[in-house]
C-alpha cells in the first residue's frame, strides 16, 4: 500500500543491471543482486581507500537493518512527524504533534518519527507503542531513544544523517513538520525538493503549528517573497504543502489525500494513477480540460490494468486512469491528484 516518499527510480543502474532487463520492465531480483556485486566489484578493482569502504559498508548494513525493520508493516498506512528534539512537553506544538498522532493511530496509521525526545517523543506517545516505528540517529551527545520505543522491534538505530532521512521518508504516505531547528528545516526543504522533482511518489505535507504562531507563516513569506519571486520556484509549488495550525485541519489533510487516489506507478512512458472510484465521462473531460497543460501528447483516459501491473498482481482490482505526464510540472500532478480526491463517478 505504502506510495513512499523515497527516491524510488532516482539512481543510475550500473552496466549489468542495465543488461539484465528488458526495456521498460521491472530488474529482478537476481538483476539487482548482480547489480550490488558489480558495485562491490568496482570498489574493490577502484583501490577504494578504507575510509570510504567503511562509509559504504555502513550505509548499506543500516539500510538492510531498517528495511527489516519496515518489512512488515508495508501494507499499513504510515505518517512520518518531524520537528524539534527541543520541544518541551508543556509547549503547544508538543500537545498538538500528540494529539495528531493519537488521530492518525486511531484512523489506523502507523507514526514515523526520529525516536527522540521533543515532537519525536509526542508522536510516540500520542500514537501509543503499537503503532510507532521510529528511526533514531545516534548522536556524539549520546540521544537515547523515546521510552516507548528503547527495546522495541519497531526501533532502528543509524550512524549517518542521509540513510535516517532516507527511510523517514521513503517508508511513509504522508508528512508533518512542526517548527524546528536546522534539521527540521533541512529535512523539510529535502521532502519539498523530492516531491518537486519526483523523486518521491506523490503524498502530503502538512506544516503545523499552533494558534498564533508565526513559524510557518514567516517561513512562507521568505519563500514566495524571495525563492517564487526570483523566479527560483514556480508560483504552484506551493500546493505541495499546506500550512495550518488546526490538528482536525491537518488529519483531513492527510487523509483526504487518499480519499479516492490510492497510489502511482510509471508503465513505460504512461503514468498510471490508482483510483477508488473511476471518473465520469463528464468528470473525465473536465480533467483534460483542467490538466491538459501537462499532458505531453494524447488525453487522460482511463485504463485496465496494464500487462506489467497484472504480472505484478499490483492493485490490479482497482479503476485507473493513465497520461503522458511531462515528467517536470509535480505540483501540477498533485493539483491533478486533488481533483481525483473530489471525483463522485
Amino acid at each position: 500500500m505504502t506510495s513512499g516518499a523515497g527516491p524510488e527510480g532516482s539512481g543510475v543502474p550500473g552496466p549489468s543491471l542495465t543488461a539484465a532487463t528488458a526495456p521498460g520492465s521491472p530488474p529482478t531480483e537476481t538483476a539487482l543482486y548482480r547489480a550490488l556485486l558489480a558495485t562491490v566489484e568496482r570498489l574493490a578493482a577502484a583501490g577504494t581507500p578504507v575510509a570510504d569502504l567503511k562509509i559504504a559498508q555502513g550505509a548499506l548494513a543500516e539500510m538492510a537493518d531498517a528495511f527489516a525493520t519496515f518489512r512488515p508493516y508495508r501494507d499499513v498506512r504510515k505518517v512520518t512527524l518531524f520537528g524539534s528534539a527541543r520541544t518541551r512537553p508543556e509547549d503547544p506544538r508538543y500537545r498538538h504533534a500528540r494529539t495528531l498522532a493519537a488521530t492518525m493511530a486511531e484512523a489506523g496509521w502507523m507514526v514515523v518519527t526520529g525516536a527522540g525526545p521533543g515532537i519525536m517523543a509526542a508522536g510516540v506517545e500520542g500514537a501509543g507503542a503499537d503503532r510507532a516505528l521510529g528511526v533514531d540517529i545516534r548522536l556524539p551527545s549520546e540521544q537515547e531513544p523515546v521510552g516507548f520505543l528503547a527495546d522495541d522491534p519497531k526501533l532502528v538505530q543509524m550512524r549517518y544523517f542521509f540513510t535516517r532521512k532516507l527511510m523517514l521518508m521513503r517508508e511513509s504516505d504522508a508528512y508533518v513538520v512542526l517548527p524546528g531547528g536546522f534539521g527540521t528545516l533541512d529535512e523539510a526543504f529535502e521532502l519539498l525538493t523530492l516531491l518537486q522533482t519526483g523523486k518521491a511518489a506523490p503524498a502530503p505535507v502538512v506544516l503545523l503549528d499552533t494558534a498564533g504562531g508565526t513559524y510557518w507563516r514567516a517561513w512562507e513569506r521568505f519563500v514566495t517573497g524571495e525563492v517564487a519571486a526570483d523566479g527560483l520556484i514556480s508560483s504552484e509549488d506551493r500546493a505541495l504543502y499546506r500550512i495550518t495550525d488546526d490538528c482536525e485541519a491537518a488529519a483531513d489533510e492527510l487523509l483526504g489525500f487518499y480519499r479516492n487516489y490510492h497510489s502511482s506507478r510509471w508503465v513505460g512512458d504512461l503514468l498510471v494513477l490508482r483510483l477508488a472510484i473511476a471518473p465520469s465521462r463528464p468528470e473525465l473531460a473536465s480533467l483534460n480540460r483542467r490538466f491538459a497543460d501537462i499532458v505531453e501528447r494524447g488525453v487522460i483516459r482511463p485504463t485496465r490494468p496494464l500487462p506489467p501491473e497484472r504480472a505484478g498482481d499490483d492493485h490490479v482490482d482497482l479503476p485507473r486512469i493513465a497520461l503522458r505526464f511531462d515528467r517536470a510540472h509535480y505540483a501540477r500532478l498533485r493539483q491533478l491528484i486533488d481533483a481525483c480526491n473530489v471525483l463522485t463517478g
